[in-house]
């Protein structure tokens, strides 16, 4: 189709040189023509005049018709004379023609040659491409072999780390549930403990019955004694008043002994649910500070006792005043003298906070918290050391402290107490925010607790606040 189009072009070359060379040959052609037409009309006509005039004119125009005959000779002599060159110029276009028609030849020629040269020359262009098509097919090819073996090994190298990691696993689960049997089996052991101290406590409420009957009989012999001196009445009547005083308060102790230890029976099954689903925390559950919550012996303090000393520190919003509960630290039986120096120190220092010597009771637990680190008081200690920042109005040292009982001591009692204490120093830094994330937290996981219904309030005091 190349060289069809070459040709072509050729041609149409030749024909566009020729029809700008014959045009002017034509033309002259035409103008000879027309003008021996035009002498072969004044020709006859000339002989019609001539023949018709003859007669009339042979004397008179005689010489003038001479005259015109000798220009019409001429006249045909200057035909015949451009004629011949017509011919001439003729003669040399078909020379020119010819020229032109070997010129084309040779274009022709030479783009045929040009056009297998081109050719050939694609073909080894397309032979060379091809080939190195091939080869980079075969490196793909390779390529993929490379890449499939690489992941068939890394697949393999990672089976091998899940199978490992899924026997740790089982492992570690095993020694869960091991652990878990083992605080079940404690828990049984604290409720045969708690049912001991039940019965300790039923006789103590037939103490109380017999103090009462005491007090009956002294009352009606005091009666009776009254007739006599009036001065010994009134030191019967102090005493009588006394005693009765005295069988309240063991009374109000025993009943809040027993509500304490049921809080602790309740944290006790928080904690087993809290082992069950997060097996993290049981190794901090043993740890030998963390048992506090299991010594029958321990007094229970409340989680609000430090705001009995801090009753002027409150928090207001707008027209709105949440003061902390005002709650006294509850009387905490002697022991004998055979405690052990842990728990003399501890009571001694809480005797400091008991009087108000918040400053005395500071610097106390701290000593205790340096000397006992791993005492099973040594969450009450650190808790305590909290209310004392309390009660001085330090309320970021206290929250710092209260974070401490929670996050070394997770497994203690006194820690729904100690949140619920560092949502009241938020409260009195004025950071509601965070006051109220601590109280939902005690609410959530630890919602059996009597701190929880304390936050509970809180909160619907700030939702009335807001």
């Amino acid at each position: 189709m190349m060289f069809q189009l070459r040709t072509a072009h050729g041609v149409l070359l030749s024909i566009a040189v020729g029809g700008l060379i014959l045009p002017g040959c034509v033309a002259q052609q035409f103008d000879l023509k027309k003008a021996e037409k035009d002498l072969q009309q004044q020709l006859s006509q000339t002989r019609a005049r001539q023949s018709q005039e003859l007669s009339t004119l042979r004397e008179q125009e005689l010489p003038q018709l001479r005259g015109e005959l000798e220009k019409a000779l001429n006249q045909a002599r200057e035909l015949q004379g451009k004629q011949e060159d017509f011919k001439h110029r003729s003669a040399q276009l078909e020379q020119q023609t010819k020229k032109l028609e070997q010129l084309a030849a040779k274009l022709e020629a030479d783009s045929s040659t040009r056009y297998l040269w081109m050719q050939k020359s694609f073909e080894t262009q397309d032979v060379k491409v091809s080939a190195r098509l091939d080869e980079l097919s075969k490196t793909m090819e390779a390529l993929k072999k490379e890449v499939i073996d690489v992941v068939q090994r890394t697949n393999e190298g990672l089976t091998k780390r899940v199978d490992v990691k899924l026997e740790g696993h089982q492992k570690e689960l095993a020694e869960h549930h091991n652990k878990i049997e083992q605080i079940s089996q404690k828990f049984t052991q604290f409720n045969q403990a708690l049912t001991g101290f039940r019965e300790a406590l039923t006789g103590l409420n037939d103490r109380v019955v017999d103090h009462e009957q005491v007090i009956k009989h002294l009352t009606s012999r005091i009666d009776g004694d009254s007739k006599a001196t009036a001065t010994h009445a009134e030191d019967v009547n102090r005493s009588v008043v006394s005693i009765t005083k005295a069988l309240e308060a063991v009374g109000k102790k025993v009943t809040a002994r027993l509500d304490d230890q049921d809080g602790r029976i309740d944290a006790l099954a928080k904690t087993l649910e809290h082992v069950s689903n997060k097996p993290a925390l049981l190794q901090q559950a043993h740890k030998p500070g963390h048992h506090s919550a299991l010594s029958p012996n321990e007094p229970i303090m409340e989680g609000g006792d430090a705001s009995k000393l801090s009753a002027g520190s409150e928090t207001t919003s707008g027209s709105t005043t949440i003061v902390p509960p005002q709650e006294a630290p509850k009387f905490e039986p002697a022991q004998a003298s055979a405690d052990p120096p842990d728990r003399v120190r501890y009571e001694r220092v809480l005797g400091f906070f008991r009087d108000g010597d918040l400053e005395g009771a500071r610097q106390g637990f701290t000593g205790f918290l340096d000397e006992y680190p791993n005492s099973t008081l040594a969450p009450n200690a650190r808790f305590w050391l909290g209310e004392s920042y309390f009660g001085k109005k330090e309320f970021q040292r206290a929250i710092d402290a209260y974070d401490k009982v929670e996050i070394d001591y997770p497994g203690s009692e006194k820690v729904p107490a100690a949140i619920l204490k560092k949502g009241y120093a938020y409260l009195a830094l004025k950071d509601k925010r965070r006051a109220s994330s601590a109280f939902k937290q005690v609410v959530t996981l630890y919602p059996k607790t009597v701190e929880a219904g304390k936050a509970s309030d809180k909160l619907a005091q700030l939702k009335e606040v807001r």
